[in-house]
């Protein structure tokens, strides 16, 4: 063998051999930090790099609420578990009270630590769901909860929800209930794909003030017939609704897995990058529509009034438009406009927290209320009282505040399945949580889908009873039920939510029958940071 050969052989073993050292002094340094980490807990067993993405994804599938339900089971209403970082599960109200303390002196107001990938796709620092920045968090909520609470923002999101509901029950009429179709047993749909684009319909529209057009787009799937519209609007309208999609489902990717696997690891180093470039093209068209929006504004005069969605309440915050007072936070002056940036965060946070909720909560609605057919005569019962045989009449806020057992349903059906099923905060200095001391920046995860069945807490929690909310004076235990979050961070759509959710009850029920096609099926759902219904099959039918 020749000494070029020798030598190349002896740089390829020496290579190998401090690669082998390289990764066992690694392997040995990660196992050193896990076995002497301070308050070890039960959990799933770590390993290097990947941390417990393994049982997460080969065992669990990637789902949350059953990866937190299988170990709060086998370990309790504490454990732990590591994606990117430890971890802490708490799994009892009284674990999760300092946590979710309503108290601007809270430690715990931000959800995340500076995430990289996080980082990576513009989130870090902006908006709401995600900023670690406390000084903008407070700036951005101040004027989208002005913009979301105020009272001619509920009454728009009103006349929303009866124009969109009558434009779905065009496609319905055309689709599904015609006699013959019906007398065909063909009036089956998937009610959960209808519900995602009415929703996606409507936050769009109390969010920009311009007309999506979902709704549409998936009646021509399901059609010979086109509908009215456009099919240049139509399109464009889908293509930014799924951009959306996959931005949500791609989400855990940049918040759990590490950069290195990301960009370097064989297909999710593809996913990243097409996720990388999807949220480029959010972006892109959020800026056209803000700045087409700001010249509108600019080209009308000071005396004629401006639309109420919540676009143009946060271009003329603090602008000779705002009727509002300048606002202060603590002290600090609220004073100046929000920048196309900022605007564009709390918009991006709106449409990311105002369509899967509100779809897949109607979904879980349609689906206990056929397995619970007493829930759901008293329901009928409430609605009729209320609408006295008019099927027709476009609902009102007065209807919305009589509606108190739908409201009862759609809180009990989140305490047995919650969409939001888990909450995430991370302490900024060091504290005592669930009897232990914690460092500065350790993350909780709140697990709402434990908190909510709690033995402790619920009589009868596996128990579907919307009943128990109707009696006088109910409350549940402080913590025990966490439907919007809890503390500075609740959910501030949460009003909005309950139009949505009330409102859409009252105009399906009260002139529809809607029942599933297999009562005997499972729900299908599939569980990230939310819980969502991928289909729900139900056939529907005037009622008589």
């Amino acid at each position: 063998m020749s000494l070029h050969h020798l030598l190349k052989d002896f740089l390829i073993h020496d290579y190998f051999v401090l690669i082998s050292i390289i990764l066992a002094i690694y392997v040995a340094q990660y196992y050193y930090k896990y076995f002497t980490r301070v308050n070890p807990l039960p959990g799933p067993f770590p390993f290097p790099l990947t941390g417990n993405l393994p049982q997460f994804l080969l065992i669990h599938r990637g789902n949350f609420k059953t990866f937190f339900e299988h170990y709060q089971k086998k370990h309790g209403d504490i454990f732990e578990f590591h994606l990117g970082t430890r971890r802490i599960v708490l799994s009892k109200p009284e674990y999760v009270e300092k946590i979710l303390m309503p108290s601007t002196k809270s430690q715990y107001m931000m959800r995340f630590p500076y995430v990289q990938g996080l980082e990576e796709i513009g989130m870090m620092g902006r908006g709401l769901l995600a900023n670690h920045n406390l000084k903008s968090w407070r700036y951005n909520r101040q004027f989208f909860t002005q913009a979301i609470l105020a009272p001619k923002f509920s009454k728009e999101a009103i006349v929303w929800t009866n124009k969109l509901f009558n434009e779905l029950e065009t496609y319905w009429n055309k689709l599904y209930l015609k006699e013959e179709i019906i007398k065909e047993e063909k009036n089956k749909m998937d009610f959960s794909a209808w519900l995602n684009r009415y929703t996606n319909d409507m936050i769009i529209a109390l969010t920009t003030g311009e007309r999506s057009y979902t709704m549409a787009a998936y009646f021509n799937t399901q059609s010979d017939e086109k509908a009215e519209h456009p099919q240049s609007i139509i399109d464009d309208s889908e293509k930014f609704v799924k951009a959306f999609r996959t931005h949500i489902l791609g989400l855990p990717i940049f918040i759990f897995i590490p950069y290195i696997l990301r960009h370097y690891a064989p297909h999710l180093n593809r996913v990243s990058n097409a996720l990388l470039k999807n949220i480029e093209f959010i972006y892109q068209r959020l800026d056209v529509i803000i700045k087409r929006r700001r010249q509108e504004i600019e080209n009308t005069s000071l005396d004629k009034p401006l639309p109420h969605d919540m676009l143009t309440s946060v271009i003329t915050a603090n602008t000779p438009r705002d009727i509002n007072q300048i606002k202060t936070v603590e002290g600090e002056s609220m004073g100046r406009p929000m920048n196309d940036t900022e605007i564009r965060g709390i918009m991006f946070d709106g449409f990311l927290g105002g369509t899967d909720t509100t779809a897949n909560m109607i979904s879980f609605i349609v689906y206990h209320l056929d397995h619970n057919p007493d829930v759901k005569k008293k329901m009928l019962k409430e609605i009729d009282e209320i609408f006295q045989g008019d099927r027709e009449r476009p609902i009102t806020e007065d209807d919305f505040h009589k509606l108190k057992y739908c409201e009862a349903i759609i809180k009990e059906v989140d305490r047995v399945l919650p969409v939001a099923n888990m909450m995430v905060r991370y302490s900024q200095e060091p504290d005592e949580v669930a009897g232990y001391n914690w460092p500065a920046g350790t993350i909780f995860h709140i697990n709402a889908v434990s908190i909510h069945k709690h033995n402790d807490y619920w009589e009868e929690p596996e128990k579907f009873n919307p009943d128990r909310w109707m009696v006088k004076g109910f409350e549940p235990k402080k913590y025990s039920f966490i439907m919007f979050g809890g503390g500075l961070r609740i959910c501030p759509g949460r009003k909005l939510a309950m139009i949505e959710l009330i409102c859409l009850m009252a105009l399906i029920y009260r002139k529809y029958e809607v029942d599933l096609v297999d009562k005997k099926s499972p729900l299908k759902t599939v569980s990230t940071a939310l819980t969502t219904c991928p289909e729900l099959l139900v056939k529907i039918r005037p009622r008589l």
